[in-house]
C-alpha cells in the first residue's frame, strides 16, 4: 500500500536554518503581552518547535480541530519530546524518530494542514436529522442539547 503524505499548510512561516532545524527538546509557544485574548502570555500563532526553528503564522482555527479533548497539535507538542522514564531510564527522543533533520518541523506543518481541512470538512457537513430519543432509553444514551 502506498504511503499517503498531507502536504504541509502554505503560509505557516519559517524562521531560523530550514536546512538544520536543529533538535526538538520540547515546542513551546511564542510569547507575547499577556491581555484578554492572551492570558497566559502565550501567541498560538508562533510555534517555537526546535533550537534553531520558530514557525510563525500558524492559524489559531487549527487548535479548534479536537480529539479527545486535545487538539492535534497540542497532542504533537505533549508528545514531541525528549522525555526520560523515570522507573526505567529509558529515554524517548523524537528527534531519533527519523533521520530527516527537517521531520519534525514538517509533521507540524502536515499536521496543521489536516487539522484546517479536517475542520472544513467537518464544517460542510449537513446537520443530523435525529429522531426524537424515546423516554425509556437508558440515561446512558441520552444525549443532552
Amino acid at each position: 500500500m502506498p504511503c499517503v503524505t498531507a502536504e504541509p499548510w502554505d503560509g505557516i512561516v519559517e524562521e531560523g536554518d530550514s536546512a538544520n532545524p536543529g533538535r526538538t527538546e520540547k515546542m513551546r509557544f511564542g510569547k507575547c503581552k499577556k491581555d484578554d485574548a492572551h492570558p497566559k502570555g502565550e501567541d498560538v500563532t508562533v510555534l517555537c518547535v526546535s533550537e534553531n526553528m520558530v514557525l510563525r503564522n500558524i492559524p489559531e482555527r487549527a487548535y479548534d480541530y479536537v480529539v479527545n479533548g486535545k487538539s492535534a497539535i497540542g497532542w504533537l507538542m505533549d508528545r514531541y519530546q525528549v522525555r526520560t522514564d523515570k522507573a526505567s531510564g529509558i529515554v524517548n527522543d523524537p528527534n531519533d524518530y527519523s533521520d530527516d533533520p527537517r521531520y519534525i518541523v514538517d509533521l507540524v506543518k502536515r499536521v496543521v494542514r489536516v487539522s484546517m481541512e479536517t475542520l472544513e470538512i467537518v464544517g460542510g457537513l449537513p446537520p443530523l436529522n435525529e429522531k426524537p430519543q424515546p423516554d425509556d432509553w437508558p440515561l446512558a444514551w441520552r444525549m443532552e442539547g
